[in-house]
């Protein structure tokens, strides 16, 4: 065994070593890790029996997968899913996870869904995964809207990342329409830009046959229910992506934490 010698006593060097070495430093999670955690957190909200409004994306993606895995471990049951895209409706048929509608279920127990962005007030931004106009269907007729993100999503204000708002609107005259949204923000700097699908550069297309024209903003757009009203006002318009006053609970998970904030 090797000794070391400090003053009069014997020490072994091995252990002195361990003692005196700095720890590892700890791992940083990536923002994937930080989605699933927040997912977790938000499934704890799940009780047997309820009828779930499944999100879209790939936050909402974990939380689908554990309640599939808690179904199959028989921890939950008698669970009705009503999905917000073609995307999740596949996901959950595939992890048996039974599935409805809104014209038979016109009231949910709870929905949980991620969000592009998250203000001070717990207003959001979705539907840059261009679920926008089903997940504001269903997630705004849940007596409960658990929303699960990860910190980089946290912003001062909606538009605030300077990603896209979206807005989903009718192929007819695209462009006509694109020009009415830009005009309306003018002041805000607003560029608007068609959603185009990155494998063949052709228009994306939602569930529902429509295009999106992603909006960015230079600065705040101030009231968001003025805002919102404005665009739903315009023809060819079907809905925006702006969901205000709507989330009752939000998660958030990050390096120091997950932390969880309710509405008041």
């Amino acid at each position: 065994m090797a000794l070391a010698y400090l003053g009069s006593k014997k020490v072994d060097a091995a252990a002195l070593m361990a003692s005196t070495s700095p720890s590892p430093p700890q791992r940083i999670l990536t923002q994937d890790e930080l989605k699933k955690i927040a997912a977790y957190k938000a499934v704890e909200f799940v009780e047997s029996g309820m009828v779930l409004g499944l999100g879209t994306g790939s936050t909402a993606k974990h939380a689908i997968d554990r309640i599939g895995e808690l179904l199959r471990q028989g921890k939950l049951s008698n669970i009705i899913g009503i999905p917000t895209s073609t995307q999740t409706h596949n996901q959950a048929s595939s992890l048996g996870i039974p599935l409805s509608d809104l014209d038979t279920h016109p009231v949910l127990d709870l929905a949980i869904d991620g969000a592009d962005e998250v203000d001070p007030d717990m207003n959001l931004v979705k539907g840059r995964g261009g679920s926008l106009l089903r997940e504001k269907m269903i997630e705004g007729c849940c007596k409960k809207f658990v929303v699960i993100v990860d910190e980089s999503k946290l912003v001062d204000y909606v538009g605030g990342s300077g990603l896209a708002m979206p807005v989903e609107i009718v192929p007819f005259c695209w462009k006509f329409t694109a020009q009415k949204l830009q005009s309306l923000f003018e002041e805000a700097g607003c560029v608007a830009k068609l959603r185009v699908s990155p494998e063949n550069g052709k228009p994306y297309v939602t569930d529902n046959g429509n295009f999106i024209i992603d909006l960015y903003f230079k600065k705040d757009i101030g009231d968001l229910k003025a805002a919102g009203d404005a665009i739903l006002r315009l023809a060819g318009v079907v809905e925006h992506g702006m969901f205000i006053d709507m989330a009752t609970t939000l998660i958030v998970a990050g390096e120091l934490g997950v932390r969880v904030r309710n509405k008041c």
